[in-house]
């Protein structure tokens, strides 16, 4: 008797099968050098290459504990990306354009000797190279890190409030070991720190003025993220979401704030200035104000694959290149290739019914 593959499972076959066949004849085209731009005129600038799927937290907005739990199968050693594979990737990434190099995770301090492939990436050259981290094991690894050429870091936060983060990183870990890994960087000399706030109506928002309270004067900012529906574990509803004009009317009220131009065009964050010069904070708004239309940013997975959008719903395999024999110049070519017929706006065409459709997760990804 034949097998009846079941129809979702044909179509996601399907789908992977055409996007190989995509990226095989890319590699074979027109040689690509030079900035690449995508079907709405966006340079490619950024990477966030994930080097692990494993995270040491399970918060609830990313690897909720009841689907990440003691069974769940992550990625084997074998499917990783070596860190050879990841520089000459990022090498020529960098060659289509890519200015800043992200490290992401999961949590990525967890990948061993994470040291040397920031040193290998650090000798590409010319690039803004940083990394996020929920801040764990930070401390004892920053001036290891700044040493291998990290130029900052960027740590997760959601609540002073030790009940409200040890709750929503679900593991128990407490603040002050965070705090502690914040001033560390700061000392490595991997400042300014980027702090990390994902706000969650009914969990942290209280949590939202007494973060800008205490990070005000620091020379570290604190960036407000709004809930968002990436992946499909972690319930979004729409009614979850805190507003980013909620969240500066509630900052302004008692720290006034004016706004600050952006530093460069794609930025991520909205920048706010405290009026009284006591440095800023920016908002990340992609719920309730997209920013399709500035998106430099490609993210590379953990095993090679490559995504146009966080809330993409399938990659294209660059491993498959990498391990196939495929010169610099063909895996050029695709990435060219991949990046010319990007046309993704998912943030500006959000609904309660396209949050439903399962996406890639944050934690496969990186944010």
């Amino acid at each position: 008797m034949p097998t009846i593959i079941p129809l979702a499972d044909a179509r996601a076959s399907s789908q992977r099968e055409a996007l190989d066949r995509f990226v095989r004849a890319a590699a074979q085209g027109a040689r690509a050098s030079g900035a690449v731009a995508d079907t709405r005129g966006r340079p490619l600038r950024d990477l966030r290459i994930s080097v692990t799927d494993r995270c040491n937290f399970r918060c609830v907005y990313c690897m909720p504990k009841e689907i990440y739990d003691a069974d769940h199968e992550f990625l084997p050693r074998a499917e990783l990306l070596t860190f050879e594979e990841i520089t000459r990737l990022a090498r020529i990434f960098v060659d289509q354009g890519v200015t800043k190099l992200r490290l992401t995770g999961g949590e990525p301090l967890l990948r061993r000797n994470i040291e040397r492939l920031v040193e290998m990436l650090a000798r590409l050259g010319n690039i803004d190279l940083t990394l996020t981290t929920n801040g764990a094991l930070l401390a004892k690894k920053a001036p290891s890190l700044r040493d291998a050429g990290l130029t900052r870091v960027t740590v997760s936060l959601d609540s002073l409030d030790d009940a409200t983060f040890r709750r929503m990183n679900d593991v128990d870990f407490p603040v002050a070991k965070v705090l502690a890994a914040i001033d560390a960087a700061a000392a490595a000399g991997l400042a300014p720190v980027k702090v990390n706030m994902v706000v969650k109506r009914g969990t942290n928002e209280a949590s939202i003025v007494p973060m800008a309270r205490h990070f005000k004067g620091s020379g570290h900012i604190v960036r407000y993220i709004e809930y968002m529906d990436v992946g499909a574990t972690n319930g979004w509803r729409m009614d979850d979401v805190v507003p980013a004009g909620e969240i500066v009317r509630a900052i302004d009220a008692e720290l006034p704030l004016e706004p600050a131009d952006p530093n460069y065009t794609g930025e991520v964050a909205e920048r706010w200035r405290y009026r009284d010069g006591g440095g800023e904070i920016g908002i990340i708004a992609s719920v309730t104000q997209a920013f399709c239309r500035d998106c430099t940013r490609a993210r590379l997975s953990t095993d090679g694959k490559l995504y146009t959008c966080l809330f993409a719903t399938a990659g294209f395999d660059l491993r498959a290149l990498l391990r196939d024999g495929s010169g610099d110049g063909a895996i050029g070519n695709a990435i060219a290739a991949i990046w010319r017929q990007r046309a993704d706006r998912y943030s500006e065409i959000r609904t309660e019914n396209t949050a439903r459709v399962p996406k890639v997760e944050m934690s496969y990804i990186g944010g």
